[in-house]
């Protein structure tokens, strides 16, 4: 029953770790660069949805609140460095990232400070379902989740503007000349991204603590999941980012709170030792 309570635990954890994933396979998948600055960008989500949680009392405004916040954020971010960066290398497009990532949080800890915030949520008595305790505060944040992921994979694969994105993934020069324009797209990838690193930050403060350094920490099990699930795969990305959350949650026992984000990298070296294209990732040819 103790191992059940922490698969519990786990899901919530998985489904942060998974849509931090996503924002990072997503960037990946269509503007095709690691960006280190999905960590910063949760951050940023955390504090706004922190201030519209206290201005509103409401959770769902919160919500929308870090969802408006991290989308400009992100769009600022691709408007004024990585699409003056566009035809760069990988690199520069990456340590370009990481810049805006340091920065984000420099902007955080002047305005704000370093002091630790909490969400101020009322105390609630849990459900038992079979020895299991489940909070309602659990039950609200997954239920955010899955409306989010929801609205992400609609957007995907139900709309004009998600076929788009799914074509320039595919091949920009052929989206081009088919008359899709990719700066159209980008914006909305990068709206989209961000309002899902908002989602993933607001959900870890309110489970946390908010402090300017928290999404930074989150990065390296959000790249393990991303990597995990097949870098550019939505699906692989939320998928493993709930194995990811499960795991590390069992092995706290054995490993300890301290060290069980350790697992993450244990898991992304295994996977790119063993199984590179991840759990849904397709091998692709060259000729």
């Amino acid at each position: 029953m103790f191992y059940a309570q922490l698969l519990v635990n786990g899901i919530v954890q998985g489904l942060v770790i998974g849509l931090a994933a996503l924002s990072i396979t997503l960037v990946f998948g269509i503007a095709r660069f690691p960006n280190a600055a999905t960590g910063d960008f949760m951050t940023f989500g955390a504090y706004a949805a922190l201030f519209t949680h206290q201005a509103t009392g409401s959770i769902a405004f919160g919500g929308l609140g870090a969802i408006v916040a991290t989308g400009v954020i992100s769009l600022l971010a691709y408007v004024m460095v990585f699409r003056r960066l566009a035809e760069r290398s990988v690199v520069a497009l990456l340590v370009a990232s990481i810049g805006v990532a340091f920065f984000i949080r420099a902007v955080l800890g002047v305005a704000f400070g370093h002091s630790q915030l909490v969400f101020q949520v009322p105390l609630s008595r849990p459900y038992v379902f079979g020895g299991i305790r489940i909070t309602p505060l659990d039950m609200q944040l997954a239920a955010v989740a899955a409306v989010a992921l929801g609205v992400v994979f609609a957007i995907l694969y139900l709309t004009p503007i998600g076929r788009r994105m799914r074509a320039v993934a595919d091949n920009r020069d052929l989206a081009r000349v088919s008359g899709i324009r990719p700066d159209r797209v980008m914006i909305a990838l990068w709206l989209l991204a961000g309002g899902v690193s908002g989602v993933a930050g607001m959900m870890l403060g309110i489970k946390t603590i908010v402090t300017p350094e928290f999404g930074w920490e989150m990065l390296l099990p959000a790249f393990t999941a991303a990597i995990l699930g097949g870098i550019g795969s939505p699906v692989g990305a939320v998928v493993a980012g709930l194995i990811l959350g499960v795991v590390q949650e069992v092995s706290t026992p054995f490993v300890g709170f301290t060290y069980k984000i350790a697992l993450a990298f244990v898991i992304m070296l295994a996977v790119l030792l063993i199984r590179p294209r991840g759990l849904f990732g397709q091998v692709e040819g060259a000729r």
